[in-house]
């Protein structure tokens, strides 16, 4: 019995990756220090999982920023736009991430989504009819000589060609399938170039096997394959999938001559029956994904042995994470406020390197085994999550009218017309403003006791009064207090939650330098005490203009926080919507007229086959929404925003929400959405992102004024507002500032014009 992981949190203990690559931003490293520490972070992770005895070892999965976007280079899928910049190679592949804005140009980054059904998010390839795919990179062999050169052996992993193209964005005529014979090639190459080294396995990823296939896609899968293959020669391939099951075309994909296939036994719910129905090629080795690489919780020893026993009838059965741990903290070790009666439930990215050694321990009957599983069978028996009777009361006494606001959308809107007499095309922002580095230390001097609450409390007040006399100067309409007092969207929400704990350096990587630091789940949840009232009623002083009270909806605050096990996703998130409609009433009571409820994650738990999105998801996501929101007076207006997903395919769910406005994340997408809206005749009010924050690049006057021109082909002028893509708390001062005045200026200008 083997053990394997699909991939590894590449960001590093301490999150050296992020400090390192934004020393490099502010040029205060060079290319070669980045390089170097990306070298010897790769090599620790590696020396890690020898030490911990995993047998197969991925090289590859380390990036700068993103690995789609590295093996969209990697085969020379770079607009031309971006190689006319005639930078360095580093420096090009952080302008298609980032956007460049200098000497040699002034470029947009690549639009950016989610990763299926995570919070991570991947840089979307580009490609026209001029792309020519070929390989020209040499990130993927580097890192596996470094291994070798290390003493360790590494299995290569990329992203397969399949999954790549189907992520990708086509300008022109040409579709994915007429780059087949393109990529065909260039893989083949990279199969050459992996014998050259003596590579002995090469796991090509193709997780959007789990989504829903047509009987035409598969046989797509299918062709690629069979002419691909016939190239591999000595070099053995490991098929890798996640994020779920691959019902469609099971058959024909195990038949492929794959030297391995790794299968999700975690998230794929019928995985299990796949292969009792349909069997398993004895001549394949079955990688199987029963490790969690999700969520944070111990692995259950009797339950993962039941599954594996029942495998190993089919042949060699490798031990395997259900996904790259990329998504889960890298390591229990640094949490130190935690008590063990409360760690010894947990399970980091290097803890479950422990648990595959140990279930392997198990199933080769070593003289330890008996007590390993002793211990995990006791830790499953006693209780670990608390109740709180009251909120169960809660939540079982809902009724459908608690889902619904009164009156129609139609007649709010001419209410909160009348009481808030905004200009048309209203600016605003979507929140919070850079978080600079004295709102950092003035955070984590008040978590430290080195200063008084009162102290903490003046810091965060005079920030305040600085970020509204800003945006009254440059000439906002509906204002923001900028969040000074707020560390995470979700973190800072669940301290004020009964039933969460909260980790210290458990960052998990959302994209690039961005890491979170999601909260967990441990028992009931319920508002202990109010959490923003006090801010935001104290900046509404500060202004005669509306002062947005900003919130996170009770949904991202469950996609983004680590969940329970022993209740459903459904009856977690309506205890949150309770908890935040409290804080809701309380804000419109002190005065807020505009609530914004975030919510950037809705889509992130969205089941990957759409046959299951209502059913499983959407049925309780949408209401729980309404819920939060559902007893304010017609008067006030109820915002929310989404950010950096897929949303066309479920905009009429959007609508259901019955928000007063939503604001979308849009310029990174080139304004993809404006479609959808237009085709459902779209009723709430819409702020598309007119620039892209997650760039630090200024966007001109003009460049914001044609974004909004083309919003109002396609909207209706007295439904749109104008804001940027989303939070301003990663930017810096004065491209925020620069960047805003030019979006107020567009409005205005844009106004003048109609």
């Amino acid at each position: 019995m083997k053990t394997s992981i699909i991939g590894f949190p590449r960001v590093g203990e301490l999150r050296e990756l992020k400090f390192a690559t934004e020393k490099y931003f502010r040029k205060e490293i060079t290319e070669e220090d980045l390089l170097a520490i990306g070298k010897e972070l790769r090599v620790k992770h590696w020396q890690l999982l020898d030490d911990q005895g995993i047998d197969f070892i991925p090289s590859g999965d380390f990036s700068f920023f993103d690995t789609t976007l590295d093996t969209a280079v990697l085969l020379n899928i770079v607009p031309k736009k971006y190689q006319e910049l005639q930078l360095s190679s580093l420096e090009t592949y952080f302008a298609l991430a980032r956007g460049y804005q200098g000497e040699s140009g002034d470029v947009t980054a690549l639009a950016m989504k989610k990763w299926f059904n995570t919070n991570y998010h991947y840089m979307v390839p580009e490609i026209d009819d001029n792309t020519k795919i070929q390989l020209v990179g040499e990130k993927l062999f580097t890192e596996f000589k470094e291994a070798k050169e290390a003493g360790i052996v590494t299995r290569p992993t990329i992203l397969g060609p399949f999954t790549l193209l189907k992520l990708a964005t086509y300008h022109g005529a040409k579709k994915a399938e007429d780059f087949y014979e393109a990529v065909i090639t260039a893989y083949g190459q990279i199969f050459d170039r992996f014998a050259a080294l003596d590579c002995e396995w090469l796991q090509i990823d193709e997780p959007a096997l789990v989504l829903d296939l047509s009987p035409v896609q598969v046989q797509q899968f299918s062709t690629l394959y069979q002419k691909l293959l016939r190239k591999k020669g000595n070099l053995k391939i490991l098929l890798q999938t996640y994020f779920g099951d691959v019902r469609d075309g099971y058959q024909e994909i195990v038949k492929l001559p794959f030297d391995g296939i790794g299968l999700d036994f975690v998230e794929g719910r019928k995985t299990g029956t796949l292969l009792e129905e349909h069997g398993f090629p004895k001549d394949k080795v079955l990688f199987a994904g029963i490790v969690n690489g999700k969520n944070i919780w111990k692995n259950n020893y009797q339950e993962t042995l039941r599954v594996v026993e029942k495998l190993q009838s089919l042949g060699e059965v490798v031990l395997n994470t259900s996904c790259s741990l990329l998504h889960v903290p890298y390591t229990l070790a640094n949490e130190t406020e935690l008590t063990e009666d409360v760690t010894s439930y947990f399970s980091f990215a290097t803890e479950k390197l422990t648990e595959l050694n140990e279930l392997k321990k198990i199933l080769s009957n070593k003289e330890e085994s008996y007590e390993l599983l002793a211990t995990n069978d006791a830790l499953f028996k006693q209780g670990r999550f608390s109740r709180n009777e009251q909120v169960a009361k809660k939540v079982h006494a809902l009724t459908e009218q608690d889902f619904v606001r009164f009156p129609s959308l139609e007649k709010r809107a001419a209410i909160q017309k009348d009481k808030l007499k905004l200009p048309i095309l209203p600016t605003t922002t979507i929140g919070s403003f850079p978080q600079t580095k004295e709102v950092k230390q003035n955070r984590a001097k008040f978590k430290k006791g080195e200063i008084t609450e009162s102290d903490y409390t003046a810091f965060n007040q005079g920030k305040i009064a600085e970020c509204v006399a800003f945006q009254e100067e440059i000439g906002l309409d509906v204002l923001v207090h900028g969040e000074f007092e707020r560390n995470d969207m979700v973190e800072y929400f669940g301290e004020s939650l009964d039933g969460y704990l909260f980790t210290e350096k458990a960052w998990v990587q959302s994209y690039g330098t961005r890491c979170v630091k999601p909260p967990i789940i441990w028992g009931d949840v319920a508002r202990a005490k109010p959490i923003t009232v006090a801010y935001s009623t104290y900046a509404q002083t500060l202004t005669d203009k509306p002062m947005k009270g900003m919130l996170t909806g009770p949904v991202t605050i469950l996609n983004w926080s680590f969940p329970r096990e022993d209740i459903s996703l459904r009856e977690s998130t309506l205890q949150l919507a309770l908890a935040i409609q409290e804080e809701v009433l309380d804000l419109e009571a002190s005065g807020i007229e505009i609530i914004q409820i975030d919510e950037a994650a809705l889509r992130e738990k969205l089941p990957l086959r759409q046959t299951d999105w209502h059913r499983e998801y959407l049925d309780w996501a949408i209401p729980a929404f309404r819920l939060v929101h559902s007893k304010v007076q017609p008067t006030t207006q109820i915002h929310t925003h989404m950010c950096y997903s897929e949303f066309a395919d479920i905009i009429q769910d959007i609508e259901n929400m019955d928000a007063d406005v939503i604001s979308f994340e849009a310029s990174r997408s080139n304004l993809e959405i404006l479609d959808a809206l237009k085709a459902i005749n779209f009723q709430t009010q819409v702020g598309p992102g007119v620039y892209d924050i997650h760039s630090p690049r200024v966007p001109a006057v003009a460049e914001i004024e044609t974004t909004i021109d083309r919003i109002l082909k396609k909207i209706p002028i007295e439904k749109v507002w104008v804001n940027p893509d989303c939070g301003l708390k990663t930017r810096g001062v004065p491209e925020t500032q620069a960047s805003l005045k030019n979006l107020v200026i567009a409005a205005k200008k844009v106004r003048g014009g109609i």
